[in-house]
């Protein structure tokens, strides 16, 4: 996993250029890791707009998304769904040709992460879950055992889409 003291952030890319500016944010999380009021709340307004902005992902995406586990894995309390949503929307785009290939001295790093998740989904089972964190932790265990289209399908459920299953009203 690259250090978050590590002058090669410099050398990824997000979605506004360099990633110089990862470090601090996925600082910042780390001390804050409950759930948020909003999504315009920061750190993660910030994290998901540069790593994975409008379905496409960048090199800064696959060298944080181990931060972002590790940080889930080390939350006592409860935590945000993003914490499940953001590295699972990183390996869908990934995995749909939304993304450049992973750098090689990431790789090994980012996919014991992705594996990761259902170590983290079962240790935060216990707290209460509304639906977007049952989502999301539902999106996370599915990509974790590569059912990529089925963590895609969960990712765009919303209320909406939930009630035209229910009630098989398919346009």
């Amino acid at each position: 996993m690259l250090s978050l003291d590590n002058p090669r952030w410099s050398e990824l890319r997000h979605a506004y250029g360099d990633a110089a500016d990862i470090p601090a944010l996925l600082r910042t999380l780390a001390s804050s890791t409950g759930p948020k009021a909003s999504y315009q709340d920061e750190p993660w307004f910030s994290l998901w707009s540069s790593l994975c902005h409008q379905g496409d992902v960048y090199t800064a995406s696959y060298a944080a998304v181990p931060h972002i586990v590790r940080i889930a894995s080390e939350a006592s309390g409860p935590v945000d769904f993003a914490f499940f949503q953001l590295p699972t929307a990183v390996e869908v785009a990934r995995q749909t040709g939304h993304g450049p290939d992973i750098p090689e001295p990431y790789a090994d790093a980012y996919h014991r992460a992705i594996t990761q998740l259902v170590e983290n989904v079962a240790a935060h089972r216990s707290e209460a879950w509304d639906q977007p964190m049952l989502l999301s932790a539902a999106a996370a265990q599915a990509v974790a055992k590569g059912h990529i289209d089925v963590a895609e399908a969960l990712l765009n459920l919303n209320a909406d889409w939930i009630a035209k299953i229910n009630s098989c009203e398919f346009d």
